[in-house]
């Protein structure tokens, strides 16, 4: 690959700043950014509107297979569209993000939306957050980083999240709803978070979203230089 076509994964719990990271680094490199959390966001929310259950996979492939997920450029945020809907302040309501890990542990579900995200990859300059991104769906990603931080520090990050969006959750609910999503996502059969072997680990805790950007975009850098 050229030094303009890596693959860089970004890894991690939730809340750990993955998003808001990939999405300044995408825009400092001039990537593609793909928000894989809000494809997992936007199927839960579907299999909700329309009554599907959230742990049956084949009801799950059926829907996906009539299902159309886009994004588009958004200020302050990238827009996200369900079926030609725009879905974005939807897909982040207190409901979906207490039911997206069941969804997300469905292998159906994982297989359709792996295979979407790897084509949106192939050509490279991709910049790609979610769980599984370095151990699964970019397994050769020549940059993978997994962030990390304190439960008490990122359920403060959704708590201000949430309040500049109107949705007011006290912190030691968003405390225990962290926790509880932590363990789902690292029990689950299918694909569970963990970090790849060869990923670089940061914990964020003590950091702003500037440092970590700054951290990631020197390790880009040098990854450049070394395959050049």
């Amino acid at each position: 690959m050229s030094k303009k076509e890596l693959q860089v994964a970004i890894d991690g719990p939730a809340s750990a700043g993955k998003s808001t990271v990939a999405k300044k680094i995408a825009h400092r490199f001039k990537y593609v950014y793909c928000d894989t959390g809000a494809m997992y966001r936007t199927v839960t929310l579907k299999a909700m509107r329309e009554n599907v259950a959230l742990d049956d996979p084949e009801a799950l492939a059926k829907m996906l297979t009539k299902t159309e997920i886009t994004f588009k450029p958004g200020n302050p945020e990238q827009l996200v569209f369900l079926d030609g809907q725009e879905v974005t302040m939807a897909i982040r309501q207190p409901d979906v993000t207490n039911n997206v890990s069941t969804v997300a542990a469905q292998g159906t579900v994982r297989a359709d939306l792996t295979n979407r995200q790897r084509q949106i990859a192939e050509a490279g300059g991709i910049v790609m957050d979610g769980r599984d991104i370095g151990t699964s769906v970019l397994p050769d990603a020549e940059v993978k980083i997994f962030l990390v931080a304190s439960v008490e520090e990122r359920a403060q990050r959704r708590f201000k999240d949430n309040a500049e969006k109107g949705i007011h959750t006290p912190i030691e609910t968003l405390k225990k709803e962290i926790e509880t999503r932590d363990h789902k996502d690292s029990t689950r059969a299918i694909s569970p978070l963990t970090q790849a072997k060869d990923a670089i680990r940061l914990d964020t805790t003590a950091l702003s979203i500037d440092e970590v950007v700054a951290k990631i975009s020197d390790i880009i850098v040098q990854k450049r230089k070394e395959i050049e």
